[in-house]
């Protein structure tokens, strides 16, 4: 039965990985995966989390099970730092449900539009994150595209997205990136999203919100501006979100998928939904991460002190921004890259060709993907004059 199958493609980032970690060269650079670094090149430990984790493995009492939805304690504290103190709450019409990370809540909300509509339309910006296609084609759903990022001149669409979205169905749902979007980094602005709302209000398409990143753009108040306005502009929304990047926890695989609907009555039906979806999937999220993050949300002391380490991650980030930008003007290149500077969060297209992107590979030893999209991160004080100088010569 084996021998009938045929092997996928190796997935083009992982490959990457592995071809980085086999390079000799001291100069190597990973500017592929995207993971959160530090100025050595390490994605260390959180200190609040380690903090949290000596708290659980002191105060824990059991392994058994804690139900379908997760921990209440996590979920509710998730939600609140989502939403605020938004009137959805205070109307008890939003629900969360914690899930194995931000895949596992996407593939439970995928499997939960199948129940509402099968078949149904969802709508993904071009481009988006290289996984959202494949968990939503896994669940039946017709995959459509809707113009975002102007390759040309390195800025969003915007125009055009708001034309495609408009001709859109009631029936149909479209995914948004809540904030630092993944791969172009080019968010909409706070304008920008009421414009988008309101045509959601007036198409009556369901808005599915993807918030990876809460924290890494502008502010942990500010990266939630869209999900908060979308929220109070229309009656049903998905909102699926990780705590891999902003709490460090990659391999503890803790997200959430929220539901909010017109009533409570309508919530508590469509996270019933939810909720067989995952017994389907997984039966029982994991606990491990959901704890710490809880411990993190629930104590003074450890929530300001993630908030400080949170900052730090940002304020790096968007350093880097700026730093290559300078560099690559230093280093003799005449072509604008200023637009690096003024984009949020982990990416940013280079805006080479894959050729040129192949030849830092194999020239150079940079490693990034051949649409040219790199991890800010990866950018170090030690390798930013290596990285501009091989840029302005594959130039």
């Amino acid at each position: 039965m084996f021998g009938r199958l045929t092997a996928l493609p190796a997935d083009p980032i992982l490959g990457l990985s592995i071809k980085y970690r086999a390079d000799a060269n001291p100069l190597k650079i990973d500017l592929g995966v995207g993971v959160y670094k530090n100025e050595a090149g390490d994605t260390t430990i959180l200190n609040c989390v380690k903090k949290a984790e000596k708290y659980r493995l002191e105060n824990e009492l059991t392994k058994t099970y804690i139900g379908g939805a997760g921990s209440a304690k996590f979920n509710e504290q998730m939600t609140s730092l989502i939403f605020g103190d938004h009137q959805v709450i205070s109307q008890n019409r939003v629900k969360t449900a914690s899930t194995p990370g931000g895949t596992g809540a996407l593939r439970v909300a995928a499997e939960f539009i199948a129940r509402c509509k099968g078949g149904a339309k969802i709508w993904l910006s071009n481009p988006t994150w290289a996984n959202h296609k494949g968990v939503f084609n896994a669940a039946g759903l017709d995959v459509q595209e809707y113009p975002y990022y102007d390759y040309e001149n390195k800025t969003l669409d915007f125009d055009a997205m708001l034309n495609a979205l408009k001709a859109l169905s009631s029936d149909d749902f479209v995914l948004l990136h809540a904030c630092c979007h993944n791969p172009s980094g080019m968010d909409l602005n706070n304008e920008q999203w009421q414009q988008v709302a309101q045509v959601a209000k007036d198409v009556g398409f369901t808005p599915l919100i993807d918030m990876a990143y809460q924290g890494f753009g502008d502010g942990l108040e500010e990266d939630a501006y869209g999900v908060r306005l979308m929220a109070n502009t229309v009656n049903n929304m998905i909102l699926c979100s990780s705590c891999s990047k902003n709490f460090g926890l990659y391999r503890e695989r803790i997200g959430a998928c929220t539901v909010i609907g017109e009533t409570p009555a309508t919530t508590e039906i469509a996270f019933s939904i939810v909720l067989g979806v995952a017994r389907t999937i997984y039966s029982m999220p994991p606990a491990h991460g959901a704890a710490l993050v809880e411990t993190i949300l629930s104590s003074d002391e450890l929530r300001h002190e993630w908030f400080n380490e949170l900052t730090e991650m940002r304020n790096r980030i968007n350093g880097n921004r700026k730093i290559i930008v300078d560099k690559l003007a230093e280093k003799g290149v005449e072509r604008d890259f200023g637009f690096i500077a003024n984009q949020k969060g982990m990416f940013s297209f280079l805006g080479i060709t894959p050729e040129q992107v192949q030849r830092l590979q194999e020239e150079f030893s940079i490693y990034m993907v051949g649409s040219s999209r790199m991890s800010i991160a990866g950018i170090a004080p030690s390798n930013v004059d290596y990285l501009a100088e091989s840029i302005a010569k594959v130039l």
